[in-house]
């Protein structure tokens, strides 16, 4: 069983497709489907059913798919340990963000680590806090920047609180609240919110504020990212609550301060397995130790 007959496997199982696959890996389709029939002789079963329609997985291929990743990224974490000890970080850096992370810039963080790091392969993905943890312990992330409640901390995972702050209301600059300085969460359960799905961390802490205070609210719109929870809020179909540390980035929004604001607490978390040398090597430049805990 070789690497590259594991390489062409996950590709077609991500992309669902022979020719797309063949595309990614830079080879012709003749020859990796040539290398998956070879594999499947080896191993005595099918892994994917092929119709003229589309690609799938058998039950065997599902099972085959994550001891396939597995040694890919061993192999590749195996170079990459190589490289490193004689001086050279390379290999993949994978980061998860909440799309409000607002205690780094992240955008400028990671330009100042791909000029330092010309061969680490870097990836980004926003997600919900809740996610992000489970990819971290998984595996299929590096880092991640979190934000969570008051009094929540990310289990099974390594991870530092890097900044707190309090969340505020957002509103259009021609809502009657506009104006105010500061609201108490009685007066907002009057208002149709924007927010962020329900059970997940963002939305948390804005739901604690009404919890505690023995009211309800209407959220008429859930959307997965600030930026569109924004535009909502721009064109007056709601009101929002976000943390006040990120509200600067939406300067044309207006921004009223709550009485007995809800706390958000923002951390950054990694694999509580040794990290590789470029997620080592990124910790480090957030002046983080991989060895904390």
């Amino acid at each position: 069983m070789e690497l590259q007959q594991m390489r062409y496997v996950v590709a077609v199982a991500e992309t669902s497709n022979f020719t797309r696959a063949a595309e990614r890996c830079l080879v012709v389709q003749s020859a990796l489907s040539h290398q998956i029939a070879r594999l499947e002789r080896e191993l005595g079963a099918r892994l994917f059913e092929r119709t003229s329609r589309r690609v799938r997985l058998t039950a065997a291929g599902e099972a085959f798919l994550p001891a396939a990743r597995q040694a890919l990224e061993a192999a590749e974490r195996a170079r990459a340990e190589v490289a490193a000890a004689g001086g050279v970080i390379r290999g993949r850096l994978a980061i998860g963000a909440i799309s409000t992370v607002a205690a780094v810039d992240l955008p400028a963080v990671l330009k100042r680590f791909r000029q330092g790091h010309r061969e680490v392969r870097i990836s980004l993905r926003t997600s919900p806090s809740e996610e992000l943890v489970e990819r971290v312990r998984q595996g299929t992330l590096d880092v991640a920047f979190l934000g969570l409640p008051l009094g929540v901390r990310p289990t099974g995972v390594h991870g530092r609180e890097i900044a707190r702050d309090d969340l505020v209301a957002v509103v259009a600059p021609d809502h009657p609240l506009a104006d105010q300085e500061d609201v108490d969460v009685r007066r907002l359960a009057e208002e149709t919110f924007v927010d962020f799905p329900a059970g997940t961390a963002g939305r948390a802490h804005s739901d604690a504020a009404f919890a505690a205070a023995g009211i309800r609210r209407e959220v008429a719109f859930e959307v997965t990212a600030a930026a569109l929870m924004a535009r909502l809020i721009r064109q007056g179909l709601g009101i929002g609550m976000l943390p006040s540390a990120f509200v600067p980035e939406l300067p044309d929004l207006r921004v009223v301060r709550l009485r007995d604001a809800p706390a958000r607490i923002e951390h950054v978390v990694w694999s509580r397995s040794q990290p590789s040398p470029a997620a080592t090597a990124f910790l480090s430049a957030l002046d983080i130790s991989p060895a904390e805990r």
